[in-house]
C-alpha cells in the first residue's frame, strides 16, 4: 500500500536512526546511479544538484543499486540474528532470484562481489567466499556493511569489529577491505552515540587502532596513512579519489562529511566527485543519514525512491530485532 505525502513527512520526523542510516545510503546511492563513471571534470562543469534519473543504467529517478540492494539483504538477515549462513544466502537470493532490486531485475554487479557469490553457490564457506588477492580491494563490502554499527550497545566494541571483518570476508576478504570496513563502522559507531562527524573521526580511528596496530593487521596499515592522520578532511578536493578503490572510496565518505553542513550537501559532494559516484555518495549518505537524521534528508528526494515503503518497514523490523 502506498503511503499518502502525510504519511511520509511523519515519516522524516521518526527519529529512529537505524531508518536514518539505511535510507541515507540509499538516497546516497541512488543521485548517483545515474551518473556513475562520468568523469569529474564533467561534474565540476555540470555538478548534480538533484535527484535525476536514466544516464549510465537507464534507470527511473529514485533507483538505486547493488550498494543499497546488499546494504538492505544484510539487514533484512539481521532481523533474524547474526549468521553468517543467513547473510551469504540473502546475498546470493538477490545474485540469483533478484531479491532486494529496486524493480525486480538486478543491473549492476562488481566483479569481486560475483566471484564470491558464485563460491557461495559452489558451496564455498562464507568466511572464506570472498576474494583476498590484491584485485579484491574494491569497495564492495564497504558499501554494504553499516547496519553491522547496529550492534554497537549489544556487543562489545572488539566483538563487533570482529563481526565486521567477518561480514565483510563474505565477499572482500583482504585485510584491506576489512579494515576499511571496521574504520567505518568504528566512526557509525560515534555518531550513534551522538557525537560530532569530526568528533567520530577522531574517536572512531582511534579506536581502531589498538585493533589494527596488532597482527596480523599491521602489515595494512601504512595503506590508512592518509585516514589515521586524523587530518583526512584538509586536504584539496583534488587530492581526494573517488573511483572504486576500497581506501579512495573510504577517504572520499570522510572528505564529504567532514566538509559539509548538510545531509544533501554531503551526498551531492560525494556524487560531484565523479567515478563511482553511488557507492561513494551511498558510504557517504550512510554517515551523513545517522548524524542529520531523516528529517534532513529532503523530502522531495524521499518520495521518488523505489521502495520507500519497504526500507521504512525494513528499519522498522531490523530496530526491533536489535534493540528489544
Amino acid at each position: 500500500m502506498m503511503r499518502s505525502q502525510e504519511d511520509v513527512q511523519k515519516m522524516t520526523q521518526n527519529e529512529s536512526q537505524t531508518l536514518a542510516g539505511l535510507m541515507g545510503v540509499c538516497v546516497g546511492d541512488a543521485l548517483g546511479v545515474p551518473v556513475e563513471f562520468i568523469s569529474r571534470g564533467t561534474r565540476t562543469k555540470s555538478p548534480v544538484t538533484d535527484m535525476i534519473g536514466y544516464g549510465s543504467y537507464n534507470q527511473p529517478p529514485g533507483t538505486w543499486s547493488d550498494d543499497s540492494s546488499l546494504t538492505f539483504c544484510l539487514a533484512e538477515s539481521l532481523c533474524g540474528g547474526f549468521s553468517l549462513d543467513a547473510i551469504a544466502k540473502s546475498f546470493c537470493r538477490w545474485y540469483q532470484d533478484d531479491y532486494w532490486t529496486p524493480h525486480g531485475v538486478l543491473f549492476d554487479i562488481g566483479g569481486t562481489t560475483c566471484d564470491a557469490l558464485e563460491n557461495l553457490i559452489a558451496g564455498v564457506s562464507p568466511l572464506m567466499s570472498g576474494g583476498a588477492e590484491e584485485i579484491n580491494n574494491g569497495n564492495g563490502s564497504l558499501m554494504r556493511i553499516l547496519p553491522v554499527a547496529y550492534y554497537h550497545k549489544s556487543l562489545t566494541f572488539r566483538d563487533l569489529i570482529e563481526r565486521v571483518h567477518q561480514v565483510s570476508a563474505i565477499t572482500h576478504r583482504h585485510l584491506r577491505c576489512q579494515m576499511a570496513c571496521g574504520i567505518y563502522v568504528s566512526m557509525a559507531v560515534y555518531l550513534l552515540e551522538g557525537n560530532s562527524p569530526e568528533t567520530s573521526y577522531l574517536q572512531g580511528i582511534e579506536a581502531v587502532k589498538d585493533i589494527y596496530n596488532q597482527l596480523p593487521y599491521t602489515s595494512e596499515v601504512h595503506r590508512f596513512s592518509r585516514v589515521f592522520s586524523g587530518s583526512i578532511h584538509q586536504l584539496p578536493v583534488n587530492d581526494i579519489e573517488s573511483g572504486g578503490y576500497v581506501i579512495h572510496s573510504l577517504e572520499a565518505a570522510i572528505w564529504c562529511l567532514l566538509n559539509s553542513t548538510s545531509y544533501s550537501e554531503a551526498v551531492l559532494k560525494a556524487v560531484n566527485l565523479g567515478g563511482d559516484t553511488d557507492t561513494t555518495a551511498a558510504i557517504t549518505g550512510g554517515l551523513a543519514g545517522i548524524y542529520y537524521g531523516v528529517a534532513n534528508i529532503p523530502i522531495k528526494w524521499i518520495n521518488l525512491i523505489a521502495r520507500k515503503d519497504d526500507i521504512i518497514d525494513l528499519a522498522t523490523r531490523l530496530e526491533r530485532a536489535i534493540y528489544s
